[in-house]
């Protein structure tokens, strides 16, 4: 049976996604800077389309395109656009970074990426779960040499990663003048470790905004910071 995650303005299907929505998806579709009200998006790795469907909830872009390699993710976020309110907005490629980048000359104003993250190699005997989850299958300066790319002159690009991961993403970026602008450090509860970063890049270099958020204060109680950020959509927030 295909049980739907359901959110406040849409419903996603990801019974045929290796890798299901999860708070780090949700966090970057939230928290994803648009005051530079972007007529053009772009989502690297789309996944089950969660974060370009929150954002075509957010703003007015025109264009959200997504790019997923995956055969059968990719067909589930072409499902889960289709069935969105934003479907004419809407729209994913069936692409890796490198034949995207071939094949479009056009330059997106925001690029979000929830990209694979474990640098290490592991074998969970699923290999497209494998695929959505190692960065072997998209290098952090893959990534960075994609955005550097396809980013406008002043456009923003986002991600969320492991907070391990940061110092050498930073470096990354640096190499293709990308510079940080917002960094926000993601805890599970107070006295959790940092687990992730999610960090806004410019081309332009200006002084960094960093702060902390921490999602739970105990266990399914969530902090008012959590709940401003995400009761847009989910339901019961």
């Amino acid at each position: 049976m295909r049980k739907p995650f359901k959110f406040k303005q849409f419903t996603i299907y990801q019974d045929r996604c290796a890798m299901k929505i999860g708070t780090d998806g949700v966090l970057l579709g939230a928290w994803t800077n648009i005051s530079n009200s972007p007529e053009s998006i772009l989502d690297i790795g789309s996944g089950t389309g969660i974060i370009g469907l929150m954002l075509a909830q957010r703003c007015y872009a025109d264009t959200i395109d997504a790019i997923e390699i995956d055969e059968d993710a990719f067909e589930q976020c072409v499902e889960n656009f289709e069935a969105s309110p934003w479907a004419d907005r809407l729209f994913c490629y069936h692409a890796s970074l490198d034949e995207f980048l071939d094949e479009v000359d056009d330059k997106y104003d925001l690029i979000i990426s929830n990209p694979p993250f474990y640098s290490e190699e592991v074998s969970s005997g699923d290999s497209a779960r494998d695929l959505a989850r190692q960065n072997s299958s998209l290098p952090f300066n893959l990534l960075f040499k994609g955005v550097s790319g396809l980013l406008s002159e002043k456009g923003i690009f986002a991600l969320v990663i492991p907070y391990k991961e940061e110092k050498r993403v930073l470096q990354e970026a640096l190499k293709l003048r990308l510079y940080p602008a917002r960094l926000q450090r993601v805890k599970g509860h107070p006295d959790s470790e940092v687990k992730r970063s999610l960090i806004e890049f410019h081309f332009k270099n200006t002084e960094v905004l960093t702060n902390e958020l921490i999602i739970e204060k105990s266990r399914h109680e969530y902090t008012e910071d959590y709940i401003n950020l995400t009761k847009d959509f989910y339901l019961k927030m």
